[in-house]
């Protein structure tokens, strides 16, 4: 049973998004993306107020997932994806990116305090992972 429900396509494409967005961040990196990517199904606030599902979660537009976006999501699933998109469907959750709904990888120096008025929740290598406040998206710290 998972926190979020996901078909087998689902699966597969959240597998696809994790090694096409961090695949050179190791596996704890990858979990934390698959983390931002569940926690967007399941904040309903902000930019993601609509959003129910993995699908729409991944292919959003705007304010998807850089991957998607600019045609780097084009790998196929493999195994090692495959189980650890299924960890984070289950619902484990990784630091920084706990409760987060962004990342990004500042080009150069550390990571802001704030993004797109977003705190920052920490660094894991190369990547900045940013969440809300709990009265601005009560529906991300809730499981």
């Amino acid at each position: 049973m998972g926190v979020v429900r996901a078909t087998w396509d689902e699966i597969q494409l959240l597998a696809r998004l994790i090694r096409a967005e961090a695949e050179s961040e190791g596996k704890l990196g990858m979990l934390m993306v698959g983390n931002v990517a569940v926690n967007r199904v399941r904040a309903d606030c902000l930019d993601f107020k609509f959003i129910r599902t993995l699908r729409q979660v991944i292919f959003q537009s705007p304010g998807g997932f850089e991957a998607v976006q600019k045609g780097y999501f084009y790998q196929r699933a493999r195994s090692g994806e495959i189980r650890l998109a299924r960890k984070v469907i289950r619902g484990e959750r990784y630091r920084p990116a706990t409760f987060s709904l962004w990342f990004f990888k500042p080009f150069t120096g550390g990571c802001p305090p704030q993004w797109f008025d977003q705190w920052n929740a920490g660094r894991y290598k190369s990547h900045c992972f940013y969440h809300p406040t709990a009265s601005t998206c009560p529906g991300v710290y809730r499981w």
